[in-house]
This record gives C-alpha cells, sequence and structure tokens, in this order.
C-alpha cells in the first residue's frame, strides 16, 4: 500500500513540475512575452491578419453586398466590395467562389428564390466583368431559406437581402 501510495505522489509531483516549465512557450518565460511570436496564431497563415486567407477575405474584403427592396441592381456600396473581391480573387488565383443569393421574407418563396437568383447572377455578372473568369463562380439562390435575422421589421430584412461570395477550394499545404 506504500509503494502504490509512493507511485501516485511521485506522478502527481512529476505532472505538477511538467506545468510549471517557463519556458513551455519559448518565449524565455518573460511575462507578458507574446506567446505566438513564434509564428503560431495571430498573424500566420489562415488568419484574419494573412492577405491570402479566407478569414481576411470575409472580414477585410467583406462577403457581401445588400440590395434595396425587390432589387437586384448593385448599389455603389455593393460596387465597392465587389471591386475588392474581384482584386483579391485576382491575386488569389487558388481559390474558387459560390456567390449566394438571398432575400428577406416578405412575398412567396417562388419569388424570393428568384430574386436571390437574380442577385447572385448581378454579383457574378459583375465580377466576371472586373476580369475573374466566370469558370471560378458558380451561383446558388436560397431566397429567404436562410435568414441572418429573423425578425419583422426593416433593419432585419435589409440585411438578409444580399448576395455573399463564399470562398472554395484554396491551398491545401
Amino acid at each position: 500500500m506504500k509503494l502504490k501510495f509512493s507511485i501516485v505522489m511521485m506522478c502527481a509531483a512529476l505532472s505538477l513540475a511538467a506545468c510549471t516549465n517557463p519556458d513551455r512557450f519559448g518565449n524565455g518565460g518573460e511575462a507578458g512575452a507574446d506567446p505566438f511570436a513564434n509564428g503560431a496564431g495571430a498573424g500566420g497563415a489562415g488568419s484574419a491578419s494573412d492577405p491570402a486567407s479566407p478569414a481576411y477575405f470575409q472580414q477585410a474584403v467583406g462577403d457581401r453586398v445588400l440590395f434595396a427592396v425587390d432589387q437586384s441592381s448593385i448599389s455603389p456600396e455593393g460596387r465597392a466590395t465587389l471591386d475588392a473581391q474581384a482584386v483579391w480573387l485576382l491575386q488569389n488565383a487558388d481559390y474558387t467562389a459560390v456567390i449566394e443569393g438571398h432575400a428577406d421574407e416578405q412575398g412567396t418563396r417562388e419569388y424570393n428564390l428568384a430574386l436571390g437568383a437574380r442577385r447572385a447572377d448581378a454579383a457574378r455578372a459583375y465580377l466576371v466583368g472586373q476580369g475573374v473568369q466566370a469558370s471560378r463562380l458558380q451561383v446558388v439562390s436560397y431566397g429567404k431559406e436562410r435568414p441572418i435575422e429573423v425578425c419583422s421589421d426593416e433593419a432585419c430584412y435589409a440585411k438578409n437581402r444580399r448576395a455573399v461570395t463564399v470562398l472554395a477550394g484554396g491551398l491545401t499545404s
């Protein structure tokens, strides 16, 4: 019994000692040192600060264009977002994209599916006009089936009238 107790205590002591290594993150144990300074985590490949990453595309470039009620024409703000998307897509040729068309909850399912398709097609046509290869862009309409806001007021409706560019493919390394 004494031997088992000694073994358990030694294992516990070794486990605790392993947890108190001041250099376990490679920063020399300095207080306040950045644990991600070795390239892992923030700023690494695939993060929002990596200009070639989908996270950067979504957050810095912008992945959505909003539309007015019953419209599929692109606003000046939408053109600015699509211009930035086109530049990114031209610089990152390994990516393809699916452009999702959405509508608010007003109207019939069929009408909103058609409206979502027109919105996605308008965004795709704009990107193609900016030099992005048509073969890299697909469209799909969800109509009113995938709202990002659910309520019955204009603030929600406005967020749901959109075309969203979703990246696919990309680097596999």
